[in-house]
């Protein structure tokens, strides 16, 4: 596991629960190649330069406030410099993580910046987190007050989203996809396969957990959203932001655009394609609106029957609220139903019981190692609830401590035993009632037995609450995940000529070697790299800059000649040059 000193920590990271710095990565900005920065800078120049007519106005605004430079791949340690006047701080991470601990972060107000950046020949998409993505992505938007606590709330409100067992296996599925599909040399066969996989899994998933209709909701937004008119859309959206051809694409009339609504929730996406329509949404506070409606219909806030059993399919550690704000986690394994409402539940495995959060004491999963189960509801024939009783009434129902009593509850649950104490919540209501030599059935089943331990019974009429993960983050050990050790492969000579001629054109640029000779750069490209098209453009850049009017003309018609040999390389080579003619004057 990472220790604590791979990065560097502020206020707003040092309060990031253990289970989240566990996915956090050194930068190692060091690492990032002259031609790594080429591709930023190319990127960054066409996007902000486009982008300036089309994104919402906050965008280019958040790019200063956010201390991203259009001539660097961003430091994050100054980017958190300048971020925490904001509120927000940022993290590079390994890459893809679960969709819970991505939106976790999101509830942080921390922003996960995968520092990779995206190979040459992917320069327009990638379907894998790059920091283009993240960082001229996601970054300058949050400058915006609406929008960063949009961000927020949407963290807070994914990270309790329930997921399916199967949400898990596409997770795995797109994580290796992006992986080997930006690993060099990866065989085509093997990037088909998982392809092919992803679309198998992507055709057979069933109902939608909420996890995958909250993800629908983050993508349409966060994203690839677009805001204003339907006429007249701006672009916020950061998988917009920071692709060139789709910030492009998206503004066409060949992609259809859509009132934002709840119903984005069941518009699925696929992450390998252009998006084929794009929701509008009128402002950001709007985007808060649907937001909340989405979570009135998720287990978090309608708990019942429903809600565990979401739980039990997860197959994840979970947690129930009872109406007495007893909290429950652990792996759900089974419940009882009666009426429609469950009467008995049951979870396998390490268990905890918490209240507000905060475990209560004794009550850990060393007391519940392997699972927890316990009756809910009302007892049969009387109309008060336990939990409704006052001191008064329990006693009057022998629900007293060194009574033995025999409960029956709606349903046929009974609970036999000695009542050795209870334990009450801030407004003083029973929570938990602890037995002795206690057996507990359903009909003739035997649910519990006691072998000489106590046994605590939750008290509470109604699940109000089920959510993905524990009550208290202290009660579990969640650190589970390993840093994927990415070995990039040595450089062979070719690679090194090329990233030494990439690195000379790039100081020259910043001034600090001048003595460079630009010709002969240009010379070796041409001669050794026929086919690079990003040195030339930037070649060209410079030569336009000095006036060295034969040079732009020769350099022009090598680009010439690499569009009519490759068509697809044509529009990026169009696009550079186009950045050049509109700064300067032949």
């Amino acid at each position: 596991m990472m220790s604590t000193t791979t990065y560097e920590s502020n206020p707003i990271l040092d309060k990031l629960p253990k289970h989240l710095k566990q996915y956090i990565k050194p930068q190692n900005y060091e690492h990032y190649s002259a031609i790594d920065q080429a591709v930023w800078r190319y990127v960054m120049r066409k996007n902000v330069d486009y982008l300036s007519q089309v994104a919402h106005t906050s965008y280019v605004d958040g790019l200063k406030k956010t201390g991203i430079s259009i001539d660097h791949i961003p430091n994050m340690y100054g980017m958190n410099r300048i971020l925490k006047d904001l509120g927000w701080a940022a993290v590079a991470v390994d890459g893809f993580i679960p969709p819970a601990a991505f939106m976790e972060f999101q509830a942080y107000n921390v922003l996960v910046i995968a520092s990779d950046i995206r190979q040459l020949e992917n320069i327009e998409y990638t379907p894998a987190p790059d920091i283009i993505h993240e960082g001229a992505g996601h970054a300058p938007i949050i400058a915006n007050p609406e929008y960063a606590e949009y961000l927020r709330r949407f963290g807070e409100i994914g990270c309790k989203a329930i997921s399916s067992a199967k949400d898990f296996e596409l997770y795995e599925a797109v994580r290796h996809l992006s992986i080997i599909k930006e690993a060099k040399g990866t065989d085509a066969k093997e990037i088909a396969a998982a392809e092919a996989l992803i679309e198998e899994l992507q055709s057979n998933m069933g109902t939608p957990s909420e996890m995958a209709l909250i993800r629908n909701l983050h993508w349409w937004t966060v994203e690839y959203g677009l805001i204003g008119s339907l006429e007249n859309p701006k672009i916020y959206g950061a998988g917009l932001l920071s692709s060139i051809g789709e910030s492009t694409w998206c503004m066409t009339d060949k992609v259809k655009k859509i009132p934002y609504s709840i119903e984005a929730a069941h518009t699925a996406f696929d992450i390998t394609q252009p998006q084929p329509q794009l929701f509008v949404t009128p402002d950001f506070a709007f985007l808060s609106q649907v937001l909340e409606d989405f979570a009135n219909t998720m287990a978090l806030r309608t708990g019942g029957l429903q809600g565990i059993q979401k739980l039990i399919d997860s197959k994840e550690l979970g947690t129930i609220e009872l109406s007495t704000g007893l909290q429950i986690s652990g792996n759900f394994d089974s419940v009882i139903a009666h009426e429609g409402k469950p009467i008995y539940f049951q979870t396998s495995g390490k268990s905890a019981l918490a209240y507000r959060e905060k475990e209560l004491v004794g009550q850990d999963v060393h007391k519940h190692p392997t699972g927890f189960g316990s009756p809910l509801g009302r007892l049969k024939g009387i109309n008060i609830a336990i939990e409704d009783m006052s001191p008064r009434d329990l006693k009057a129902y022998n629900i007293y401590e060194g009574e033995r009593v025999s409960l029956q509850f709606e349903g046929n649950i009974r609970v036999e035993g000695r009542i050795i104490t209870g334990t009450r919540n801030l407004r003083g209501q029973i929570i938990l009632i602890t037995f002795q030599d206690c057996t507990v059935t359903h009909q003739d089943d035997i649910l519990f037995q006691s072998q000489g331990e106590l046994y605590n019974m939750a008290i509470g009429e109604h699940i109000v609450s089920a959510f993905n993960g524990p009550a208290d983050l202290k009660s579990f050990d969640l650190m589970d995940h390993e840093l994927s050790q990415t070995q990039s492969e040595p450089m062979n000579s070719e690679q090194s000529t090329l990233e030494k001629l990439y690195r000379q054109i790039r100081e020259y640029r910043e001034g600090t070697n001048t003595t460079i000779s630009r010709n002969k750069v240009f010379g070796e490209i041409t001669s050794k790299f026929p086919k690079d098209w990003l040195l030339p453009v930037e070649l060209y850049e410079l030569a336009m800059h000095s006036g060295d009017i034969p040079f732009t003309k020769e350099i022009r018609a090598h680009l010439e000649s690499l569009k009519m040999e490759n068509p697809k390389l044509g529009h990026l080579i169009d696009d550079g040059i186009g950045l050049v003619d509109q700064s300067f004057v032949i």
